[in-house]
Order: structure tokens, then sequence, then C-alpha cells
């Protein structure tokens, strides 16, 4: 109870800071959507989604923060969700992933109901490892809320994920992430 507790206060202050360090033009959101998949045709399917996953964007200059709680990430298969907590990313150990970052040319004014594409580049941090991430993303806005879609994918050696030789056919070399997020005006 006492990590947990920890953890929650660091959420809180980590959230916190986050929001004071930017300006009154802030969209935020503590509901987004994070699916990644590293599924390998012909076996069982290796897909993680997290719907609780908080995000913030200064729409000041384009900079994006978020964060997802590792065991926030559900399977199909509870034995799945085991392994993943248990043997790949440690989440006792390394309890978030966090990405910071931008999406560059983003102008307020110039959003609209059409989706935009922009570049959103930063850093993805898993298991304390962090690794440059560079993609586009779709953003759009109606009314209130800002909608950013993204896809991108990974290395699981780049967060010092090792994949031991019994199963490592059965899991994919690149792991697609892919981001959903409605960030609300505060």
């Amino acid at each position: 109870m006492n990590s947990v507790f920890k953890l929650l206060v660091y959420i809180i202050v980590v959230l916190s800071f986050m929001e004071s360090g930017f300006s009154q033009t802030k969209f935020l959101t503590k509901e987004g959507k994070v699916v990644f998949e590293a599924s390998v045709s012909s076996f069982e399917e290796i897909k993680g989604t997290n719907d609780g996953v908080s995000a913030i964007l200064n729409t000041e200059n384009g900079e994006i923060a978020a964060l997802a709680l590792i065991r926030g990430f559900r399977f199909k298969i509870a034995l799945m969700e085991e392994h993943f907590n248990e043997n790949y990313i440690e989440s006792q150990k390394y309890p978030k992933a966090t990405f910071k970052g931008k999406l560059t040319e983003f102008v307020l004014g110039e959003l609209s109901e059409k989706p935009q594409k922009r570049t959103l580049e930063g850093l993805l941090t898993i298991r304390g490892k962090a690794t440059s991430v560079t993609t586009t993303g779709l953003v759009k806005q109606v009314g209130n809320v800002i909608s950013l879609k993204a896809k991108f994918k990974v290395d699981p050696a780049d967060f010092d994920i090792e994949i031991p030789k019994i199963v490592r056919n059965k899991i994919a070399d690149a792991i697609w992430i892919q981001v959903d997020l409605e960030l609300k005006k505060r």
C-alpha cells in the first residue's frame, strides 16, 4: 500500500508541476487511450489497452506531456497481462510510462473540425529508458475539445526489454503504439 500511495503522490505532483508550467490555454484529459500491439500472424494476439492516460497540451506552443500507469494496460488473456507486468515491463519497479514532446507547427487558431497533419516529436520513457519518437499525428478541434491521434513503432531493445528465445518468434520485432487523446479546455 505504501508504494501505491507514493505513486499517487508522485502523479499528483507531476500533474501539478505540468499544469503550473503551462499558461492558461491548456487542454487536458485523464481518459486518453493508448494501445500497443506486438502481434505476429499465426500466433496469439499481443495487444494491451490503457484507457486512463493523463495528458496535457499547452496550446500556446504545442508542448504535450502524457503519463500512463503500466498496470492500467489490459489484455484479453489475464496470463499475458501478468507476464507483461512481471517479466517484460517490471511494473513494480517501473510503474509508469511518460511522453514529453511537442506538436510542431501547432497554431490553435488554425485548428478546425477537419483533421490536420502535424509532426509529433519527443521522448518516450518506459522502464526508466527514454527514446526519441517522431511521427505524424492528426489534430482537430471540435468546440472545446482537441483530438490528437498518432501511431508509431518502437523497438523493445530501446527500453532494455529482453524477449526470451522461447517466445521470440511469437512477438513482433517492432511494437506499434497508437495514441488517441480527447483533450478538453480547462
